[in-house]
């Protein structure tokens, strides 16, 4: 069995939508950051996005276990000419797009961005390839709402809509079990 324990970088406090901007995590909450590590297993390997409010957060509850390498593919959506764009500004402009892309999400794309089954695509192939490198292992995966949303829906096998109603916050936990029978999830939006 691989147990995967999967955190949401700290807050950026941006109040527009952040995909693949490179935002900087605010990790002045030292307390919340120790109940994440310690509610995490001492024996876990610890990877993340490669962008800097996944990678930091990672670092600051690291705590001794081994850092793998960053991974790309554990990035947020992908929002292309909507990023760092509000929904009241994008809805002005495109209501149809922004309003299919959340309340309908599959194969529409933002502008220059991904749509959902890409970013689903994208990260189970980057789960699969962690869990086939590590297999037995905890493995701490540090990155995004989307990113985490993405192993919901495949473990509790949820259509995109019913994924997107879950809550994931900022320093939560959500873990998923890799068995040979399947996937098991444990908890979602945990926060110690």
């Amino acid at each position: 069995m691989t147990r995967l324990f999967l955190v949401r970088h700290g807050p950026t406090h941006a109040k527009s939508m952040v995909g693949w901007s490179d935002l900087p995590a605010d990790l002045s909450d030292t307390a919340a950051l120790d109940r994440l590590s310690a509610a995490l297993p001492d024996d876990a390997l610890v990877v993340s996005s490669d962008l800097s409010r996944a990678a930091e957060t990672a670092n600051a509850i690291a705590r001794g276990r081994t850092r793998l390498h960053h991974l790309p593919d554990l990035r947020e959506i992908h929002f292309g000419a909507w990023e760092l764009r509000t929904w009241k500004d994008i809805d002005a402009e495109d209501p149809e797009r922004i309003r299919a892309y959340w309340e309908t999400p599959g194969d529409v794309r933002p502008p220059g961005g991904e749509s959902w089954n890409e970013v689903c695509a994208r990260v189970d192939r980057a789960i699969d390839s962690l869990i086939e490198a590590h297999r037995g292992r905890n493995l701490v995966v540090v990155g995004h709402f989307g990113q985490i949303l993405t192993q919901i829906q495949r473990a509790e096998a949820l259509t995109a809509e019913e994924a997107f109603s879950h809550r994931i916050d900022n320093l939560s936990l959500t873990e998923i079990h890799h068995r040979t029978d399947g996937w098991h999830t444990e908890r979602i939006n945990h926060l110690p």
